[in-house]
């Protein structure tokens, strides 16, 4: 699936597929929460190739990517008619957790997939969008002192799992990527395309994770992508989160990447702020499609 998400980058645009830590983290939600065997489809050439695949994912929302040579020659539709059948099985055997609307998205510029969606009953409510952000690597990535005592390391140096784990959760609860434990982040760090030197911490003269963000790298297309993002409570607005954010863009490219992406809920101001701070600038947008569906 990442062989498959970096083809299709390479032969469309850097909007046209998620970034692979995207799809890391989505397949990390699903592991955790679902069974990745019965919410994950794939499609496959008469070679064994992968070219295409849908998630079925919690909320519930369905993904689905297909490589560019194969788009609209019906795996769009095989995928919506799966997630369907899957979504009507699983509301029947538990109607509270699948009860909400059904989701899905799509990028403002990619009108093939948003007709696709609109003529099967989804539509934009303007609830949620997030803003697609892009920077080179090649301008000047800027220092900033680090507070007295504070320090910016990464999880192939840190050896509290559990407290990384914590951190992920105080930020992100009550939303589902807030729901990991322990155990989960320990298989989250075995992912292939997990890098721990990627997965940046800022640490407080005591060692406690103050704030975080996972990295990821493109190898084929030489493009990074930053998240997830988060700083606890007590230690927002403070500097921290940029610091890891800058150390994170050092290392990546160190990894070779050329530019790296980053992505926020559109009306996350801090969040914007302190992204076009450091050099972002909005290149894009993904928006969410909902069908309320009566049970």
């Amino acid at each position: 699936m990442l062989e498959m998400l970096m083809e299709g980058r390479s032969l469309t645009n850097d909007w046209h597929y998620p970034h692979v830590g995207e799809l890391l983290f989505n397949y990390f939600m699903v592991a955790c929460h679902l069974v990745p065997q019965k919410n994950i489809k794939l499609w496959h050439d008469t070679d064994d190739k992968l070219i295409g695949y849908a998630i079925l994912g919690e909320d519930p929302s369905l993904d689905w990517q297909v490589l560019p040579q194969y788009e609209w020659s019906g795996i769009e539709d095989e995928a919506f008619a799966w997630a369907e059948t899957s979504l009507e099985t699983l509301r029947e055997r538990d109607s509270s957790k699948w009860r909400d609307d059904f989701v899905s998205g799509a990028r403002q510029d990619n009108a093939r997939r948003i007709l696709f969606l609109e003529q099967r009953g989804f539509r934009y409510s303007g609830s949620f969008a997030e803003v697609n952000m892009l920077r080179s690597l090649n301008e000047l990535i800027p220092e900033t002192a680090i507070p007295t005592g504070f320090r910016v390391s990464s999880m192939d140096e840190v050896t509290n799992i559990s407290d990384r784990a914590a951190a992920q959760r105080e930020v992100w609860q009550p939303w589902t990527v807030g729901n990991v434990s322990d155990s989960d982040y320990v298989k989250f760090m075995q992912l292939p395309g997990y890098h721990p030197d990627l997965d940046v911490v800022t640490l407080t003269p005591d060692g406690i994770i103050a704030a975080y963000v996972n990295g990821w790298i493109d190898s084929v297309n030489r493009i990074g992508d930053l998240g997830p993002v988060g700083a606890r409570l007590p230690y927002r607005r403070q500097g921290l989160t940029r610091l890891a954010l800058l150390e994170s863009m050092r290392r990546m490219k160190g990894y070779g990447m050329e530019r790296v992406c980053i992505s926020t809920g559109i009306q996350n101001t801090p969040a914007l702020k302190l992204y076009e701070s450091i050099g972002f600038k909005v290149v894009n947008r993904s928006l969410d499609y909902v069908r309320a569906d009566p049970l």
